[in-house]
């Protein structure tokens, strides 16, 4: 069984999970997350989880995300993207790039953004997608996120301008370009999509399905696009631990440091001394005014 993460460059007109089913049956193998999924006509990156390092998901799936892109404007759809049908088409005769970039640095910051009508967002266990489908009113559902780049990278042509987006977990982009043309008065929807990068991981790293298949038909042990679990790198400081530490923390028994920084609640990832993943915890209490403190694990892996 493989433990760690796979770097997967996700192609168009698939789903994320059509991905995760193909890797579960290209390496054989069922316990198999993702960390933030891709909507079918976009590509690029996507990290899947594999083995134990499921159990990493919940500090990976947060990380912020950088996309590449294009928004077309003077056409509104109800996906908010390429796929959908168009409900509204304006003018966009004098639209010029300035103008459009103006409006694109409001929505740099923090935002109430709401989902797409057609979103996997639930509502009383049902998908907005299934209710905007039979043409039923999709309830309002807001979330904060946080914008923290949003540019153009080209000039406006023929209603098209290239953009880049660096943005919280969670921001649906469709959203964003639907917002950006209303706010125009023009209408916009976004036109391709591509995910360059998830936190500290980046698509040049990552490996087509494809490329993965030939490999796993060649019986080749995966190097490309995988990251062990022993180097996936956490979002929260590491410390060394020796062998009295060790053996306490893997029978779940919190261990004392000496040069422990963070405050009480703060996670921290636990490797020994040939830099293995022993456990991901907490510091549970500090002691005295230095960098003495304990730490309790709560995710023990070895």
């Amino acid at each position: 069984m493989h433990d760690g993460l796979f770097l997967i460059d996700k192609e168009p007109d698939c789903t994320s999970h059509d991905v995760v089913q193909q890797v579960r049956r290209i390496l054989g193998q069922r316990k198999i997350g993702h960390c933030g999924t891709l909507d079918p006509g976009a590509t690029g990156l996507l990290v899947l989880t594999l083995g134990r390092a499921t159990r990493l998901t919940r500090f990976l799936i947060r990380a912020p995300k950088i996309y590449e892109g294009e928004i077309r404007f003077g056409a509104t759809t109800d996906t908010y993207d390429r796929h959908g049908e168009v409900t509204a088409e304006a003018s966009i005769a004098d639209l010029e790039t300035e103008i459009v970039t103006t409006a694109m640095e409001e929505l740099v910051g923090t935002l109430d953004q709401a989902a797409p009508p057609f979103s996997a967002k639930k509502f009383k266990g049902e998908k907005f997608y299934e209710m905007a489908r039979r043409g039923e009113e999709v309830p309002e559902s807001k979330k904060e996120i946080t914008v923290y780049e949003l540019a153009a990278t080209g000039p406006l042509q023929e209603g098209v301008l290239p953009f880049r987006l660096e943005c919280s977990s969670g921001t649906y982009v469709r959203s964003l370009a639907h917002d950006l043309g209303q706010s125009l008065g023009c209408g916009a929807h976004l036109a391709e999509l591509r995910r360059t990068k998830v936190g500290p991981f980046d698509v040049d790293r990552a490996v087509t399905l494809e490329h993965l298949s030939l490999q796993a038909e060649a019986n080749e042990t995966p190097a490309e696009g995988w990251v062990p679990i022993d180097q996936v790198p956490l979002p929260f400081p590491e410390l060394a631990t020796d062998s009295q530490q060790s053996k306490r923390l893997i029978h779940g028994q919190s261990a004392l440091f000496r040069d422990l920084d963070g405050e009480e609640g703060d996670w921290v990832k636990l490797v020994d001394r040939r830099g293995q993943l022993i456990a991901v915890g907490t510091v549970a209490e500090r002691i005295g005014s230095g960098k003495v403190g304990l730490v309790q694990p709560k995710i023990v892996f070895s």
